[in-house]
């Protein structure tokens, strides 16, 4: 199984691990010390080695801080987390804190202290953030200090290994673009700006510009590594060998020279030297790293990783992978649903549920010899007060049984080897409550306003995200987290950099993927989301219109929970589309559907709404 449902959070040792953190604060000349979730290579997904954050607090969860003071202990998460947090970290040791509206820097230039002396490790925090903290601190006669090692390496005596995840290649009938080409294109780019290399320091985009995967953290098959492109076409990437067998090993040496990993810096210092401008993204680069190329005498020339805009903006190819896989795992999807409609109620636990569906994933891989390589994330497969918590991740410990009259909303994804999925469907168990239903018609019409919008070129991720809300404004409610995050094709389920949120001022460009999910959650009742995958396209030409449109695609195709629906709250344009989704849902996925019972299921799943 892909996924473990052990329990994850002992709150007990916040205390402790606390204590002797701040016991080598004298020995490091500092007041305070920053653990971000981050690792090294600043992913969202890290290697259990790489899971600071949660052995020093508890806390579990993809996106969050710590700021360790003398007196006072700090996590900082985003609305996602909020509920997460006070149940697995010890409310004795840590407060909570606001990571969008007041996270550390801000924090600390308005609480810090005369004089604070903030120590971070180096390698785990990127350039944009280190520049944050410096104005922070020197607002307050405070200082950064760049410590030698980190604190908690040396205390967490029984840290794992570091991966080493076998290297596949993404041939280019899945990449559509050959790895060759792709380097060829970043080193004409690096000449036209006279500047001497890129270090590449994000996984994913490694992954993308080699045309290779890896298995180094759970559900993103990237490689930890990193890579450094030559403006004159030579390439070289810091992939350690123990992951590379022959045929990697053979397919790399014919586009890059593949080195060890404990030899970056002395390559980045040898390019850096008689004033060497090397390109480095400064949200995604290591401090450290820039350091070294100042230290060898060179310029530091900051600017957006070349391969993160080129991989977020897909090819034909990989659009077409990325259909093909969604419609496979739409009818894993309704093989789950059926199987879920045919169950009694109180008699499926969350965690069962969650295995079904990931079976029912490769059961349906095997089938069409597409096989399932992992899910996308861990599954958050919620019932009840449970499904209020947005990203709630069921343990041995807090696994409930699905009880009639409640809703039951899982949002999960897999990874194959040509795309990657990410859905969530809310279902009501038995007959639920007509407050249930208005809340989540409320949410489908914010879901309909996505899949439909017309938009200019140039429209960005902020200017889209009110449509999700409207709805739900009305009726004096809103969720605490993004409509839509980017979604990679067999990478990372959450890509930058295009989102739909009130802070995503990036451009929505054609071959882009995103998520379209609205939500609602009632903290200690119920909790509701759809979502479905969505790519920017070139939109119908609209009668009497003036200029050219963008618009959504959507890839995902499974049924909506149809019972949930209010259709006197729906205007006629989106009851149009809810059928037509049902139809065009009913139509593809019918053909890939053997079992009789299935079959009948999904054509009553998807029959028209009227009001």
């Amino acid at each position: 199984m892909f996924q473990s449902f052990e329990v994850t959070s002992t709150p007990h040792f916040g205390k402790d691990r606390v204590s002797a953190v701040r016991a080598t604060f004298d020995s490091l000349g500092i007041d305070a010390f920053l653990v971000p979730r981050a690792d090294e290579f600043n992913g969202e997904y890290v290697p259990a080695c790489s899971e600071r954050l949660a052995w020093l607090t508890g806390f579990t969860g993809s996106a969050g801080v710590a700021l360790i003071l003398r007196t006072q202990a700090i996590v900082f998460v985003d609305g996602r987390y909020v509920t997460q947090l006070a149940e697995q970290v010890d409310g004795s040791v840590f407060s909570g804190g606001d990571l969008v509206n007041e996270p550390p820097h801000v924090w600390l230039a308005a609480n810090g202290g005369k004089g604070l002396r903030l120590g971070i490790d180096p390698w785990l925090h990127a350039g944009a953030e280190v520049r944050r903290l410096e104005r922070a601190l020197s607002e307050i006669g405070g200082s950064l200090v760049f410590l030698p090692h980190n604190p908690l390496d040396r205390l967490w005596n029984d840290r794992p290994a570091e991966p080493l995840g076998a290297v596949t290649i993404q041939n280019v009938a899945q990449a559509g673009v050959l790895a060759s080409d792709k380097i060829a294109t970043i080193a004409a780019n690096l000449k036209k700006k006279e500047l001497a290399a890129v270090l590449i320091a994000d996984p994913s985009s490694v992954a993308w510009i080699f045309n290779i995967r890896g298995a180094d953290v759970p559900h993103t098959p990237h490689p930890l590594a990193r890579a450094i492109i030559h403006a004159d076409g030579r390439a070289e990437l810091f992939l350690d060998k123990r992951k590379t067998g022959i045929e990697p090993e053979a397919y790399l040496g014919q586009i890059c020279t593949q080195l060890p990993p404990s030899t970056l810096e002395e390559r980045l210092a040898a390019v850096s030297r008689d004033g060497g401008r090397v390109l480095i993204d400064p949200d995604i680069a290591s401090y450290a790293l820039a350091e070294v190329i100042r230290k060898a005498g060179g310029e530091a020339v900051e600017g957006i990783d070349p391969a993160k805009l080129p991989r977020a903006v897909k090819n034909d190819v990989e659009i077409n992978g990325s259909a093909a896989a969604h419609l496979q795992d739409g009818a894993a999807m309704v093989e789950f649903l059926y199987w879920l409609s045919q169950e009694n109620p109180g008699t499926v636990s969350e965690i069962a549920a969650a295995e079904h569906l990931e079976a029912a994933r490769a059961r349906v891989g095997q089938s069409m010899q597409n096989p399932l390589k992992d899910i996308s994330f861990d599954t958050i497969s919620g019932a009840g007060e449970h499904a209020a918590i947005m990203h709630y991740r069921v343990t041995t410990e807090t696994n409930r049984m699905i009880e009639a009259g409640e809703l039951f909303l899982i949002d999960s994804g897999a990874q194959y080897i040509n795309g990657t999925t990410d859905i969530t469907r809310t279902v009501g168990i038995g007959a639920v409550s007509e407050e249930h239903r208005r809340f989540f018609t409320l949410v489908l019409k914010g879901m309909i306003q996505i899949s439909t919008a017309r938009f200019p070129k140039g429209t960005r991720g902020c200017d889209l995200d009110p449509l999700a809300r409207i709805a739900l404004w009305r009726a004096g409610a809103d969720f605490a987290h993004g409509t839509g995050h980017g979604v990679g094709s067999y990478l990372s389920v959450h890509e930058g950099p295009q989102r739909i949120s009130r802070l995503s001022t990036q451009e929505l460009l054609p071959g882009m993927i995103l998520s379209n999910e609205p939500g609602y959650y009632r903290p200690g009742s119920f909790g509701i989301r759809i979502e479905n995958l969505i790519y920017v396209r070139g939109a119908e030409e609209i009668e009497g219109g003036d200029m050219a449109m963008l618009g959504f695609e959507t890839l995902t195709f499974c049924p909506i929970d149809r019972s949930l629906v209010i259709p006197e709250l729906l205007t006629h344009d989106e009851l149009h589309w809810f059928n037509d989704y049902h139809r065009r849902t009913r139509e593809a996925l019918i053909p890939l559907i053997h079992d009789h019972d299935v079959r009948a299921w999904l054509e009553n799943a998807t029959l028209p709404l009227e009001y």
